[in-house]
Order: structure tokens, then C-alpha cells, then sequence
């Protein structure tokens, strides 16, 4: 089967895709890759198919100089600068040259990433099944649980799942309020019928299969997702990812603390000067900081003697080595930390952070501190209290133990395959011959 996919140009995004990707041909599907330039040197380097587009819009060096002003922000203020800027320009561009391109890569079915907002329309109105991949944490439009976006514990009774209703519509459902006029004035032109009053409208209701990385037990309980959603686990697949140069000479064998705030909104200084001073009162353990490319070292000042900061780190090697991960609450930090059975401290940013961590503290794998609260003597003591309490460490190890009996790149291709399969046979005829 001949199969295109396609993603946000964001690492978070991609390495997750390239990794499903890469399984889905090593099963014996031709794999297309489309995206913006920028994208192109990751894909190849993994060893999949790449089609540019979009590149008058989005021409090579654009993604990071027009997502570099949300790195300073945080809470709903980055999420909705986020989508009113790029999302909705990903979408204008890539609803605008998709059906070409699926003419002429002759794909017979899409993978879609689900940020990709609404993009979905258009494989919907050319009768070409998609599948729906939740690279991020999957959210839940019903109210069962809190809204991933904004932070909320997880309380089963009616004031709590009130509660979620109401923050989901002062999030303007979440993601996809921005995008979606948009994707009415494209399906309206297309000829499609749909409830845009049912947020998971497109989402949910008419794709193939949907697939999350997020495992079943990691997740809150009791949302009703539909018969096409499957839970996996983490798509890991580290062969497909260029090495970082990292000075592994540096460590010294005390206890490793791994900290990192992720690619895309970890340039609030204040953060960082937070941790390294916290853990300097820690000269016990020893601490790698991994700052990204949107701050220079010099913002943060005085760096303490057991902290080594780089731009980049190889993640998954250095938290087979860690005692502790201090992390965004990105869901690929979470589930590589939770792959090595190590507990975290998080600070949760924007986007779907806030809802990783309420399942980090759910399921006492970690604590949290929202930025707003952050001081050195709280993030101290919540790291203190992680590090030294064995149930953290024993509820990490138990999602290690998990994770390892369930493939889940071997979940998530097979899922899709299959759906992909039953469409594609019970597709009407004259769209068979198309």
C-alpha cells in the first residue's frame, strides 16, 4: 500500500511520525513523507520518501525564525499564538496543494498528525481513507477529563466533569477553534456535510483509525473514545534519529539529574535560572541541562559547578543513566522518562503539557509546580521529595515494565494497516477506479 504522511514541522511531532513511519515500511508499505522544506533533511536522514510543498509559503529557514517568538511565552497565551499564526497557515497552504500532491504521489490512504488541524477535510472529500495520529496527548472533548491545555487535577464527580465543559470552552476547544472556520469554508466549497457544532467532528467520527502514543495507563479514566481510537505506547525508534555529540568524559558517577524544556517553548530565562539555582544547593548530584537553540548561555547566568549545559543532549541515553528527569511535560520526554522507569518533576509550559502533568502526579510518577508558582525553595523541595520517596521511583519502574510488554510502533502500524485494509475494500466502486 502506498501511503503518504504527514506532520507539524516540529521536532516533538516529527520524531514521533518518522518513527511510525519507518515501521509501516519495514512491513512493506511504500512510505511517502510530505512536508515543508525545513522538514526534508530529518525525513531522508531516516530513510523514508520525502515530497516537499508548500515551499513559496513556507521556504527552507522559515519554520524556526516564525515559531522563535513563542518560545518566551507560556500557559493558553503560547497554544493560541501558536495555532492563530501557524496553524492556521499550515492549513491554508496545505489544504490549497494537498489534492495535487495526492495526485501526484497517487497515495492511497493518509497519516495524518492530528495538530495538523482539520487538514482532514481534504483526504474526506476526495474519498481517501486517513488515520489520525495523537503524536501529542490525546485530548478529550467529552468532559470526562480535564482539557490537556489548561491545568486541572482529575476529580470523577459532576462539579469536576462540569468543570472540564467549561474549561474546554474557554479554551475554545482546546486546539481547533481557530482553524476551524477555515475548514468549514473548505469543506462547504467541497461539497461536505458536517456537525462543526461536535468538536471531534472530523477528529474522531470519520477517521480510519486513530492511534495515540500516550499508553492506556498512562492516561486518565473513563473517556469514551470511540471503536477506531488504540491506545499504543511510546513510538520509540532511535536508529531513525541522527546522533548528538555529547561529553560523556564530564560525568562523574554521581547521582544524574537529566533536565530539559523541550524545542519549542523553553526560552523563558526565569525557568532556567529557577532550576540551576535549586539544584546548586545539590552538590550531591550531578546535573545535565539541555537549553535549546533559543537561549544564549550567557542568559543565564552563573552556571553551578555540578550542572553541565548543552544546546542539545542525546535524551534517551542520558535517562538510562538518571536518578531524575526535571522536564516540560512534553509527552516524548514523559514516555522516554517512563521507558527507563525514571520519576519527574515537571513543569508544565503550554500546549498539552499542563494535562501531562496532572497524569504525571495522577499516577505518582512525579510531581509538579505550575510557572506561575516556581520559586528556588519549592522546586528544591519538590525535587527533594521525588528523589527520596521510593513510591515515585516504584510507580516509574511499574510504567517501565509496562511500556516494555506493549510495542508500540508494532500497535500503531498494525492498527492503521488494518483499518486502512478494510477501508480501502469496502471503498464504493467508482471511487476504487478513480
Amino acid at each position: 500500500m502506498k501511503i503518504g504522511f504527514i506532520s507539524m514541522p516540529l521536532t516533538g511531532h516529527l520524531n514521533p511520525m518518522i518513527a511510525l513511519a519507518r515501521k509501516l515500511q519495514s512491513r512493506g508499505h511504500e512510505i511517502v513523507f510530505i512536508g515543508v522544506p525545513d522538514v526534508g533533511p530529518t525525513v531522508r536522514a531516516a530513510g523514508l520518501n520525502f515530497v516537499s510543498w508548500c515551499e513559496e509559503e513556507f521556504p527552507a529557514g522559515s519554520c524556526a525564525v516564525a515559531l522563535a517568538p513563542v518560545a518566551k511565552l507560556h500557559g493558553t497565551e503560547a497554544t493560541h499564538w501558536t495555532i492563530a499564526g501557524a496553524g492556521r497557515a499550515f492549513f491554508q497552504a496545505a489544504s490549497k496543494q494537498l489534492p495535487r500532491t495526492i495526485a501526484e504521489t497517487r497515495v492511497e490512504a493518509l497519516v495524518l498528525d492530528t495538530i495538523h488541524m482539520y487538514l482532514e477535510v481534504v483526504p474526506m472529500s476526495l474519498g481517501i481513507p486517513y488515520a489520525h495520529v495523537w503524536a501529542i496527548l490525546n485530548i478529550d472533548f467529552s468532559g470526562a477529563t480535564p482539557p490537556s491545555v489548561v491545568p486541572g487535577l482529575y476529580e470523577d464527580t459532576p462539579a469536576g466533569r462540569a468543570r472540564n465543559l467549561d474549561n474546554l470552552q474557554k479554551s475554545d476547544n482546546a486546539f481547533f477553534g481557530l482553524v476551524q472556520p477555515l475548514a468549514e469554508e473548505y469543506a462547504e466549497r467541497a461539497g461536505l456535510i458536517l456537525d462543526w457544532s461536535d468538536p471531534r467532528a472530523t477528529v474522531s467520527r470519520q477517521a480510519a483509525a486513530i492511534v495515540s502514543q500516550t499508553p492506556k495507563e498512562f492516561d486518565l479514566p473513563g473517556i469514551p473514545w470511540p471503536s477506531q481510537f488504540h491506545y499504543a505506547g511510546p513510538f520509540c525508534d532511535h536508529a531513525g534519529r541522527e546522533p548528538i555529540p555529547f561529553p560523556w568524559e564530564r560525568l562523574d558517577g554521581r547521582p544524574l539529574i537529566y533536565a530539559s524544556l523541550g524545542t519549542l517553548v523553553n526560552g523563558m530565562t526565569s525557568i532556567y535560572q529557577t532550576i540551576l539555582a535549586a539544584v546548586a544547593r545539590m552538590p550531591e548530584t550531578q546535573v545535565v541541562l539541555a537549553k535549546g537553540n533559543n537561549l544564549e548561555l550567557n542568559d543565564l547566568g552563573p552556571i553551578p559547578p555540578n550542572v553541565i549545559v548543552v544546546d542539545k543532549a542525546p535524551q534517551l541515553e542520558l535517562l538510562q543513566r538518571s536518578v531524575l528527569c526535571i522536564t516540560h511535560a512534553g509527552l516524548n520526554t514523559a514516555l522516554e522518562s517512563l521507558t527507563q522507569g525514571v520519576p519527574m518533576m515537571a513543569i508544565p509550559i503550554s500546549y498539552d503539557q499542563p494535562g501531562v502533568a496532572t497524569r504525571i502526579a495522577h499516577h505518582g510518577v512525579g510531581e509538579f509546580l505550575e510557572v506561575d508558582n516556581l520559586t528556588i525553595d519549592g522546586l528544591h523541595a519538590v525535587i527533594q521529595k521525588v528523589l527520596h520517596t521510593p513510591a515515585y521511583r516504584e510507580k516509574a519502574q511499574y510504567f517501565r515494565s509496562v511500556i516494555a510488554k506493549r510495542p508500540g510502533l508494532e500497535v500503531a502500524a498494525q492498527a492503521i494497516e488494518h483499518a486502512f485494509e478494510q477501508a480501502i475494500e469496502n471503498r464504493p466502486l467508482e471511487l476504487s477506479r478513480a
